[in-house]
């Protein structure tokens, strides 16, 4: 099953995928869609307020904010998932994401620390859903010093799109087995389901 949506101007088919026997949710991958990843960082820094860095979360918002990166001249950072050898003094936040089976660690160095400290940041993401990956880096920006100017994504999933301050471009809904779309009032929606917590 599929669900067909226009996102920045393109028509896309997501794949639906199976979280729960009673919630699926559209598969939204820009990796290798070269065409999305442009269109899509174009459309959001139309939106965008002033910024001096674009902060993301390794991995699926790299391609995103290296193209907003291309596109504004502004300096991207990526908060890995683990620390790396190269990486000196490093602070980390855990993060629960709906994609992932397991916690999360998002890591920053000093490097990337001294270049956001004092800095308006703009942290950007291919899908918003339970906002826990936009709250770790929140955290995370927070703890540099620099100022968040907004919270942007292609995409926000199912009840993220009533959370206040973020920019997206289209809303994404949450599905039943059968590939329907879940009613707002249904009372089965990401966050109610800890198992995916």
């Amino acid at each position: 099953m599929d669900h067909i949506m226009k996102i920045a101007g393109l028509e896309r088919h997501l794949p639906l995928c199976k979280v729960t026997d009673d919630l699926y949710i559209g598969a939204f991958i820009m990796f290798g869609d070269t065409e999305i990843t442009v269109a899509s960082a174009e459309a959001l820094l139309k939106k965008s307020p002033e910024f001096d860095v674009i902060i993301t979360a390794e991995s699926k918002g790299i391609p995103l904010a290296y193209e907003m990166s291309r596109q504004s001249g502004k300096p991207y950072i990526v908060a890995r998932k683990g620390p790396k050898l190269y990486m000196q003094d490093i602070m980390t936040v855990n993060v629960d994401s709906i994609t992932t089976d397991h916690m999360q660690t998002l890591c920053l160095g000093r490097q990337e620390r001294d270049i956001m400290n004092g800095k308006r940041i703009l942290i950007v993401d291919d899908v918003i859903s339970t906002g826990e990956s936009l709250r770790a880096l929140e955290q995370l920006v927070e703890a540099t010093g620099g100022v968040i100017t907004a919270r942007e994504a292609v995409l926000a999933e199912g009840d993220a799109t009533e959370m206040d301050g973020i920019i997206y471009l289209e809303k994404l809904p949450v599905f039943n087995p059968d590939g329907s779309i879940k009613e707002p009032a249904e009372a089965d929606n990401i966050d109610n389901h800890p198992e995916i917590k």
